[in-house]
Order: structure tokens, then sequence, then C-alpha cells
């Protein structure tokens, strides 16, 4: 696996001009893309974003009620030894769906294996903290459990990995970053505040935490490692970017901003993360939004640099969903009326950001599809199979080999999956 950068501390002003000077604080910039992105999402698409989120909590209750008790190419040849940062991946190419932890501890798993066993389904990325800071199980990590984090909706997870790994499933951590109240109310000094004291929450009034402290990047890291020592064959952090909203632009987060930009940030987490998870042998993934790909404006609002973080960790996953890019965006009217063409422009803007960055140095891109319709967005269409296969050959056609897909509530239609041709 590539070598990383290692990751730096914020201490005080004179060691963040120290770092500026050594250049950590240049990157190439971009003119801002004439399409609506991440500020206008914020202002224009809040309450579907909210709604989306929030379908996801009531399938989430939905689901445990059922039970008794959400980034090129050759990933096969990339390998790490344990404990140098180089690990196995075999001959997968992820084609995955998303998987909250209530349906992992409930009966209607089972219904999730069976698509995966039947299709060209071959990898799960399961909530192992998830966007309300819960943890799925009941972690032997004191610090995770001393703010009462855990949650229990599986209840062995020893048995579910086992379980799993006798369908031959490739699994994937999913680890939201810095939207975490939990910690944000156990560590009340990790929280990310207003000048006026008062927590910056979102939309759902969600408290999220100050994506500059050390502290909180040891945190999510140490989630990462037990997840790792729980049997999962990755890590894949999500939410790892800035806040956006009106909360967000009053947030205090203590450092000079113009000093130690927010990609400074980001990066510096993912830097610190690889290098302690590489350690370990841990594949290291990060969920970025599709829209920063060709628009520096949005890379100043979440802090999330396409190329920058290209060269930081092992797997990008960017979020091209149609339902997220705006009217005429890509020259589409509705862009999330056209899957297709929507999906193919977003992955060959992936493919032209990232093509200065060596092979050897660059992360595998594995975008999410959407799997789910966006009643919200005016001009939308009903997503099913068909608009998922058409998402999917987009990614092919512009030269990518893996996909995930997202639903919120965990219903993937088998129509628009190929039969299953072996887990691989």
């Amino acid at each position: 696996m590539k070598g990383k950068k290692g990751y730096f501390k914020i201490v005080v002003p004179i060691c963040l001009m120290i770092l500026l000077a050594a250049g950590l604080g240049a990157w190439k910039g971009r003119r801002p893309a004439k399409e609506r992105g991440i500020e206008a999402m914020a202002e224009s698409s809040q309450e579907s974003l909210a709604e989306d989120s929030e379908n996801s909590r009531k399938g989430q209750e939905e689901e445990s009620g059922r039970s008794d008790g959400k980034e090129e190419d050759e990933i096969a040849d990339r390998t790490v030894q344990e404990g140098t940062g180089e690990k196995e991946r075999g001959e997968v190419k992820v084609k995955g769906i998303y998987v909250t932890g209530p349906m992992a501890g409930s009966h209607a798993f089972q219904d999730l294996l069976y698509l995966v066993d039947n299709t060209e389904l071959n990898t799960m990325v399961i909530d192992v903290k998830n966007d309300e800071g819960n943890i799925t199980w009941k972690m032997d990590l004191e610090s995770a459990q001393t703010i009462g984090a855990c949650t229990p909706y599986v209840q062995d997870i020893e048995k579910l990995m086992k379980e799993i790994r006798a369908h031959g499933i490739y699994t994937i951590a999913r680890i939201v970053c810095f939207k975490d109240p939990y910690l944000a109310k156990g560590k009340p000094e990790l929280a990310l505040k207003k000048a006026d004291g008062m927590p910056v929450t979102d939309a759902n009034g969600i408290a999220w935490v100050n994506p500059y402290k050390e502290e909180v990047w040891k945190y999510l890291t140490d989630v990462a490692e037990a997840a790792a020592e729980a049997g999962f064959d990755e890590v894949q952090f999500d939410y790892v970017r800035f806040p956006i909203g009106r909360d967000a632009e009053e947030a205090d987060y203590g450092v000079d901003m113009e000093m130690y930009p927010k990609k400074q940030a980001i990066s510096g987490f993912l830097d610190y993360a690889v290098s302690r998870l590489h350690q370990k042998g841990i594949v290291v993934t990060a969920d970025v939004f599709g829209t920063i790909i060709g628009s520096e404006t949005d890379v100043k609002q979440v802090g999330q640099d396409y190329a920058e973080l290209g060269k930081c960790v092992d797997v990008l996953s960017p979020m091209v969903y149609p339902s997220h890019y705006g009217s005429h965006v890509f020259g589409l009217e509705v862009p999330d009326a056209e899957p297709y063409q929507t999906v193919l422009a977003a992955m060959e803007g992936s493919r032209k950001e990232l093509a200065m960055i060596p092979e050897k140095d660059r992360a595998i891109v594995r975008p999410w599809l959407q799997a789910f319709t966006a009643t919200w967005v005016k001009g939308h269409i009903s997503y099913g199979g068909r608009q998922i296969r058409q998402q999917i050959q987009a990614v092919y056609d512009a030269g990518y080999e893996e996909w995930i897909l997202w639903n919120a509530v965990n219903r993937y239609p088998q129509e628009g999956l190929e039969a299953e041709t072996g887990n691989s």
C-alpha cells in the first residue's frame, strides 16, 4: 500500500506557521463550478437531506421492531501484510449495499443475505457508528462506554460476523465521524460550539464535534480499530467533513481559519487515522460529497479536497446520487431524472480530478449510488432496478469497477442486479 504523510498536531500559532511554510497549506485551486454545490444544498436542499436522515431513523426503528431480541481501479492487486500496513484484498471488486445496525440485528437481515447470495452483490457496508453516534454493539472500548454510546442493536457481534463470513461477504465498517451527539455531550470540551457557547447542530438538532480536536481523531480511530478486531475487512469514515447550514456559519473552531483551513483539518485527521490503521493492516475509505469534484467553493465549505484525499486514503467513495445535483448541472434539466448521464458525468469528473496522481499513490474510487426515490426533488423519477442498473453501467463506462448502493431503510430491488456469479 502506498506511503502516507505523517500527521500533525494543533498546538500554537507558531507551529501552524511552520506547517504552512513547509507547504502543507498549499492546495491547487480551481475555479468554482457554475452549478449548485454544497452551499446551495445547505440552503435549498436541507429539508430533503433532513428527510433522508429522518427516513433512516424511522427505518431503524421499524426494522429493530421486527427483531426478537451514507471513492482507481486495481484494488485486487493491492496487498498489505499484518503489522506493516499491508493486507491482502484478494480478488474482491466491491459491489455492495448499506446496512443499518438495527437491520443487522434483526431477522430481516436474512433477506439481505439472500439478496447477496443470489445476485452480483458481494459486500455489506454496516453501521458501526451511526448518524446519531450510536455504536452498534456493546463494544469493548472504555471511551465509548463512558459516554454511553454503545447501543446493542446487534446482541452478538461475533455470531453476526461468523454468519456473514459463511456467506463469503466482504464487510466494511461505516463510522460516522464529526456528527456525534454522544461525544459532544459526554466530552463538552470536544463539542463544536457557536460564539455564544451554544452547540452547533444540524437540521435535526444533532450535535457535532470539532474536527480540529485531536482527541476526537483518537476516539474515531479507536472505534475503527475495535471494528477491525471484530472482523470487519475495511473501515469507512463518513461525515468526515465540516457541517453545513446556519449553525455551521456561526461555529467557533478555536483556530485561525486563515492559517489552518478546513481541508487541512480533514486531511490531518485522515492522515492520523491511516497512519494508525495501516499498522494493523486495515484498509481505509473516506466518503465525500460528489459535488466537491471540480468545485473549490464546495471544498472550502466542507473541507473535503478530492485530489488531496485521493492521495491520502486507500478508497474514495463520492456520493454521486443524481438527486444531490441541482437543475442544469452537467447540462441536465433535472439530473435526478437522468441517472445514467448524471453518474457518468460525475465519474468522468472524478477521473480528471485524480489524473495527475500516480496510480500507485491514487485511491481506488468506489461511488455511492442512489437506490431511493427523492420525492423532494422537483421533476424526480421513481428509482427501481432499471435506474440502479443505469447508474452501475455509468460507473463502468467511466472506467471504474466498484460501487455501493444507498437506501436509508435497506430496501433494495433484486431487479437491476445481475444474477450471482460468485463473490469475486
